[in-house]
């Protein structure tokens, strides 16, 4: 895929915003594909006049995870707070003057979503918001797709994506054997129920292995 197409047509949206009405680009794809990765490099380019809002600032909390005996599909579309989500991209979408909007990040050193860790001020045009399950089509996850203006979908040949997994696993303190289990019983089950929402994209993002964007080294991918 043509990477500066997806940045004029990133420019394009941020460009039809209104005082009164933001605009919202979400990014799809299953764990693994460099959704993360893309949205950051767009946001980038836009050079302040986009912010990147994750998903994954919404996981539960790990301490909610074992009370919920979920641990172990951690990612899955019922470790998240999709109420929240939907909550802050309403906020996100109609903007108030002189008041910021803080959104949650999610740290995978210490494996926690963190509160109040992005700051969106009124005056930017676009937000950018990566994560599994923009499409998802059931509830309580369907609100989201109707809040943002495009959708992208992010599509990585299968073995190309499972190594990046099982790579960022370990370089995130997992053990490889560990890594590549939950990879195979946890991110490949996520990555299924992803792929039955592809059809629902604006735009279907395929990069081959060699084009795909790697994650940069001081950067906590999420997706």
């Amino acid at each position: 895929m043509d990477t500066p197409y997806l940045l004029s047509r990133a420019r394009r949206l941020a460009a039809s915003a209104r005082p009164d009405r933001r605009r919202l680009l979400g990014i799809a794809g299953p764990p693994g594909a460099g959704k993360s990765t893309l949205a950051a490099h767009l946001v980038a380019e836009l050079a302040g006049q986009a912010v990147l809002v994750p998903m994954d600032g919404f996981h539960l909390a790990e301490a909610e995870l074992h009370r919920l005996g979920r641990i172990d599909r951690k990612g899955a579309p019922d470790t998240f707070d999709p109420a929240g989500y939907a909550a802050l991209l309403t906020r996100l979408r109609s903007p108030e003057p002189g008041t910021a909007v803080y959104a949650p990040a999610f740290d995978r050193r210490i494996e926690e979503p963190v509160a109040g860790s992005i700051p969106v001020a009124p005056h930017i045009p676009l937000v950018v918001t990566e994560g599994n399950y923009l499409l998802l089509n059931s509830p309580p996850w369907a609100p989201v797709r109707a809040l943002l203006d495009e959708v992208w979908y992010v599509d990585l040949d299968t073995p190309e994506r499972v190594r990046r997994l099982v790579d960022r696993h370990e370089r995130f303190g997992r053990p490889r054997a560990d890594a590549e289990r939950f990879v195979r019983i946890s991110d490949e089950a996520n990555a299924r129920t992803v792929a039955a929402t592809r059809d629902r994209a604006d735009l279907i993002v395929t990069f081959t292995p060699e084009e795909a964007p790697l994650p940069q080294p001081d950067r906590t991918p999420a997706g």
